[in-house]
């Protein structure tokens, strides 16, 4: 793959990233920011009188003007870390289509970069975790999102191997058990954290981390989806329809 192509593939997965975004600002607004209120709400309720403090930053400004600015920015970031990873992709994860490729792409991304860590470390609203452990379970959650990233590399780096002598089907069966058994292993061994105040409505947490799920499920399939269709356009274009012959014919 020239340059070029690398080039036209960057700035077309930062659109697409750009544009699976804005489908992310709207999940986050309307599912996500109702949740944070609540949490918000329930801090504010039980901390004491002294611990009340102004607000540098709105939280109208935070919901709106500031959610939008992190998640397109973010947006805009990974569409052009997963563009790269795609070049580097593409061709080596076996015979697929361009579309098809980026949409496996965003699909394992999802899986590896977000699912598992989120499986062992959940996202929490405000309210929930202690202060004085920020700073572990940043580390812990980075050691595991790490680690579920290296394990998805190395199941398919075992897969491609595997596949001459077992068959792509039992090739691709053996890696995936392979990556669910040390990935279980990592789960029971890497530490519990459980923060969650006893009093804390349940309904508030669990539809917050839905929504938080929700959010990556849309930014990722909305980049596999736009990125897809974007790569097979330009990978694979259309060759040009041929004009009648009686449009060219000479007028007799």
């Amino acid at each position: 793959m020239n340059s070029a192509t690398v080039r036209n593939l960057l700035v077309r997965g930062m659109l697409a990233g750009l544009g699976a975004g804005v489908l992310a600002l709207i999940v986050a607004y309307f599912l996500g920011e109702p949740n944070v209120d609540k949490a918000i709400g329930f801090e504010g309720a039980h901390a004491p009188a002294h611990e009340h403090e102004v607000e540098l930053v709105s939280r109208s400004l935070q919901s709106t003007a500031g959610l939008a600015t992190g998640v397109l920015i973010y947006g805009v970031a990974f569409g052009g870390i997963a563009a790269l990873a795609y070049c580097f992709a593409l061709g080596r994860v076996g015979r697929f289509t361009p579309r098809a490729t980026a949409l496996l792409l965003s699909g394992c991304a999802l899986l590896a970069v977000y699912v598992v860590p989120f499986l062992k470390y959940p996202a929490n609203p405000p309210a929930v975790g202690n202060g004085d452990t920020i700073g572990k379970r940043t580390t812990l959650y980075l050691l595991m999102m790490l680690l579920s990233v290296l394990l998805a590399i190395a199941a398919v780096i075992l897969g491609k191997r595997l596949a001459p002598r077992l068959g792509t089907w039992w090739a691709t069966v053996t890696a995936l058990a392979a990556f669910t058994l040390v990935i279980g292993l990592a789960y029971a061994f890497l530490p519990v954290i459980n923060e969650v105040p006893s009093d804390f409505p349940a309904t508030v947490l669990w539809r917050f981390r839905l929504s938080a799920l929700a959010i990556q499920v849309t930014l990722w399939g909305g980049f596999g989806l736009v990125f897809g269709e974007l790569a097979e356009r330009l990978l694979n274009p259309k060759p040009a329809t041929a004009a009648p012959a009686s449009a060219v014919a000479a007028p007799g």
